[in-house]
């Protein structure tokens, strides 16, 4: 499944035109809560600009892949956590819901890991 840019929700958060709890910003990345917060913190990063998924982000524009990543972190620290999970859902079967790429933070609780 994809999404056009005409249709995706997450463009439309960057543009302002839907609203969304912005926590950061720079300028090619987008950080904003999570309205479905699976943990006390749980923010998504986005590019400006549309990728469908974590791999057509890293082969389009690598930079901005790892902006993601610092953006992800400077968020994780601003809100007091110096340990914190980063996860993409990449593919339908992976669980990616928008398929805008977006990079999950979340903190604030136990994730279960290592597992046993």
């Amino acid at each position: 499944m994809s999404t056009s840019v005409d249709d995706c929700l997450f463009c439309k958060i960057v543009a302002g035109d839907v609203p969304a709890e912005i926590v950061h910003s720079t300028e090619h990345t987008v950080a904003f809560r999570d309205i479905n917060a699976q943990a006390p913190l749980h923010v998504l990063v986005v590019p400006k600009d549309h990728y469908a998924n974590a791999a057509a982000l890293a082969a389009g524009d690598p930079a901005t892949s790892a902006e993601l990543v610092t953006t992800a972190a400077a968020v994780a620290t601003a809100e007091g956590y110096d340990d914190y999970r980063l996860l993409f859902n990449t593919g339908e079967g992976a669980g990616q819901v928008v398929f805008h790429v977006h990079l999950h933070v979340l903190a604030g609780r136990s994730f279960g890991w290592p597992p046993g």
